[in-house]
This record gives C-alpha cells, sequence and structure tokens, in this order.
C-alpha cells in the first residue's frame, strides 16, 4: 500500500494541504442516460442548481466519454477500469446466465476499495421519497459487489466508498414522475438538432427528458442534504457523472456524441480548486483510476484508466458500440477535440434495425419513419432512415459537431482520417475490441 503523501502526489495535491486529514470518503452519482444538458455547461432550458453546485465547488470536465454508449457494456467497464470489449463484456445484457468470470487480474473497484477497509455501499435510501436503484447492469455474475446498502453501516471512523444510481433520466417511470413536477419545458422552446423534424412528438420527446433532468436535480440535492446531514459532506469526494449519452434517437445506443459524452463533476473540499473547467478529453475510466488513488490502492495492471488530474491529457478517445438487446452491430470510433472517424464493422445492418426497447420508449423514431415513407424528412434528417450505414464516418466536430457531413470520401482529410484509421487498428489490437 503506498502511503498518503504518494497518493497526493499521485492525484496532483500539496501534501501539505492534507497532512493530517485521514482518506476521503467517496461517493460516484450517477444519472441513468445523463449527457450534458445541465445549466452548468449551458443549457438554456435546464435548471440544475444541486447539479451546479458541484461544479461551482469543484472541476468540470467539458470533453468526458463513456467508453460504450448503452449501460451494461458501459458499467462493465467503469466499475473495473478496463476497456469492455478486454474482459469480454461488451454485449449489452450478457453473461447473465453462464457464469462467466472477468479474466486475469480483472477485479471490481469496490471489492479493491474493501480490501484497503473501505465500507462499500450501493446507496438505496437517501431521504423521503428519494431512492437509488443499486442498479449494477455488470455482464458478468460478480455477487453483492458491496458491504451494504447505505454509509451509515459503516463502523466507526471507517471511510466508504459508494454509488447511488439514479434511474432519472432514463426513459420509464422517470420520464412519467418528471411530468408531475412544476415549472415544466415548454417543448415549443426547444432547440432541435438539424437531424430531427420539427414534430410535435418529437418536441415533446425532448421536453420530457429536460424535465427528468430536473428531477434527477431534485435527488442530487437530497443526496447533499444527507451528507451534510451526517457531517460528511466536506470529507467525501463526489464525482457526479452519466453512465451513457443521452437516451434520445441517435444518442444513447450510437458512437456520435450524443451517445457518449456525459458530464463529470468532481467536488473535493480542500483539496480541487472550486470552479476550474477543464478542456482535456478524458474517459470513464479515468475516474476509476482516480478513485483508487484517492483512496490510496495501487493502480493495478493492466488497467485502462488514467488519473484525472496528473496523467498526460489524452489525445484520443476511443469508444466501441456492439450488441444492444437484440440488435447485433459492431461500431468503433476514435476522435480527436477536432476529428471524429467510426468504422462501422456491420454497415449492412441499418440504423434502423428493430430494436423493441427503442420502438417502444422512443416517440421520436415512430415520427420519423412516418415522415420518412411520407416524403417529408429533409436529406440530413434522411439519413437515420438509409438502408445501409456507410462503411466510415469521418466529422469535422468543430464545423459539424451535430456530425452530420460526412467526410469520409473528402480528399481534404485524406491524411487525417487514415491516421486516425491506424489508431483505431492499433487500439482495437491493444484491447481486444474487433
Amino acid at each position: 500500500m503506498i502511503n498518503r503523501r504518494e497518493v497526493l502526489a499521485m492525484a496532483g495535491i500539496s501534501p501539505a494541504i492534507l497532512k493530517a486529514a485521514d482518506r476521503p470518503n467517496i461517493l460516484w452519482i450517477l444519472g441513468d442516460d445523463l449527457g450534458p444538458q445541465l445549466s452548468c455547461y449551458g443549457h438554456p432550458l435546464v435548471r440544475t442548481p444541486n447539479i451546479d453546485r458541484i461544479a461551482n465547488e469543484g472541476v468540470r470536465f467539458n470533453r468526458c466519454h463513456t467508453t460504450a454508449p448503452v449501460c451494461s457494456a458501459s458499467r462493465s467497464a467503469l466499475n473495473v477500469g478496463l476497456y469492455q470489449t478486454f474482459t469480454g463484456t461488451q454485449h449489452h445484457r450478457s453473461h447473465r446466465e453462464d457464469n462467466y468470470q472477468l479474466p486475469g487480474n480483472a477485479r471490481l473497484v469496490s471489492e479493491r476499495l474493501a480490501e484497503a477497509g473501505y465500507f462499500t455501499a450501493n446507496i438505496t435510501d437517501i431521504a423521503p421519497g428519494v431512492r437509488g436503484t443499486a442498479k449494477t447492469d455488470w455482464n458478468w455474475k460478480a455477487g453483492k459487489g458491496f458491504d451494504g446498502k447505505h454509509w451509515r453501516e459503516r463502523k466507526a471512523g471507517q471511510p466508504f466508498f459508494g454509488q447511488i444510481n439514479f434511474q432519472a433520466p432514463h426513459k420509464g417511470p422517470a420520464f412519467v414522475a418528471a411530468r408531475r413536477q412544476k415549472n415544466l419545458v415548454d417543448p415549443a422552446k426547444v432547440e432541435l438538432p438539424p437531424f430531427y423534424p420539427d414534430d410535435p412528438r418529437v418536441r415533446n420527446e425532448v421536453a420530457n427528458y429536460f424535465d427528468a433532468i430536473h428531477l434527477l436535480d431534485a435527488q442530487v440535492g437530497a443526496t447533499l442534504d444527507a451528507l451534510k446531514q451526517d457531517g460528511l459532506l466536506d470529507n467525501t469526494v463526489i464525482f457526479m457523472f452519466g453512465d451513457n449519452g443521452r437516451c434520445l434517437i441517435r444518442g444513447k445506443q450510437w458512437l456520435y456524441d450524443a451517445g457518449t459524452h456525459v458530464p463529470l463533476l468532481v467536488r473535493y473540499p480542500g483539496v480541487l480548486k472550486q470552479g476550474i473547467v477543464r478542456e482535456d478529453a478524458v474517459i470513464s475510466l479515468d475516474i476509476t483510476a482516480q478513485t483508487l488513488a484517492y483512496a490510496g490502492v495501487k493502480i493495478p495492471q493492466p488497467f485502462h484508466g488514467r488519473t484525472l488530474f496528473d496523467s498526460k491529457p489524452r489525445e484520443h478517445v476511443f469508444t466501441a458500440r456492439d450488441r444492444c438487446d437484440m440488435t447485433v452491430d459492431k461500431i468503433r470510433a476514435v476522435q480527436t477535440r477536432r476529428f471524429k472517424y467510426i468504422r462501422n464493422l456491420m454497415p449492412e445492418k441499418p440504423y434502423t434495425q428493430h430494436n423493441d426497447y427503442i420502438e417502444k420508449e422512443y416517440p421520436t423514431l415512430g415520427a420519423m419513419k412516418e415522415l420518412h415513407a411520407a416524403g417529408k424528412l429533409n436529406p440530413v434528417q434522411s439519413l437515420f432512415m438509409a438502408e445501409r450505414k456507410p462503411d466510415v464516418e469521418f466529422y469535422d466536430l468543430e464545423k459539424d459537431p451535430h456530425e452530420v457531413v460526412n467526410l469520409a470520401a473528402s480528399n481534404s482529410f485524406a491524411k487525417e482520417r487514415k491516421r486516425l484509421s491506424i489508431l483505431l487498428d492499433r487500439w482495437m489490437d491493444d484491447v481486444l475490441a474487433i
């Protein structure tokens, strides 16, 4: 076990600041299907004062991505610190009945922290009417994974590592509950991306998503109040983030920005400066690495995450999509600050191949199918309705943040396209992501 001074050095912290402090409590707060549609990220229609408080009192990362665009694959990577393709857990809701075990030295972060003396909890009861779901969604049978269900179960003086998994803004009960709130988002004021048709059904779904984020913010506020009530708010590192991108068409399940780009806020009173904004790229596995570092646990090997505050900035972000529910597909991507290269390894499968969950829960898809059949979608809106996907997609993210102008055939970017293709090949070999 490394000592506290070494931990602080790893995390980029001056040992003089916390020389006499105990190991901090560590809390992950996850919003299910949460993209960066928060007021602290500049969204004009979303009001998130409690989540904003975490940002204002800590560090906000503007370019955080999950390794997969769906919950079980993303969470299987996050909770271990290795890409889901490396551990064989890339297919959504896989290995539920076959007793599959993680390979080699791969283990849950909660198990490593428990061995280091932490009490680990998948927290459920937070306040009257406010509950975590205790969601794990790992693509292997891992046992209970946690010691208990609340930090209050720990021994006196024992540090805790907790996860609070909120369903909002995931589709389902949270969308229904969100509409019972006051001051709902006006669908008429929603600014739609260019790949959506301007249709009342689409506006209503997007507005409902924003309402569900308001519900999440209230739950986060109750969590902060509970920590304060128990005298823990100032000695608890809070990581606030999403498990994958937003649950809207062309978001969740896809490797476009909307599918993997999530908020990441880190609050550590007395250690991290307040109100800092970071523009360097990070991935969800870096949360895992920083958690281990703050707890004084040596980063195991192999490990794909890097600590957030002392590691060399990432030049590239790699992401992977595999089977989602019954929908078989395989897509890999790499992006820099400016460019994204997507390789569709099953281009013959259309974007709209059947998926029970999407068909049932995404009204926008139904609207787009209807309008497409009537010839009422413009060329950009029609992209998602194509009979097959392109073999390669290449986007200039600075000029085309919505990723609708495919430059894969453009000679202007041939050199950069080839460079990213080679980088993707190497990554796929390194992490068994083929």
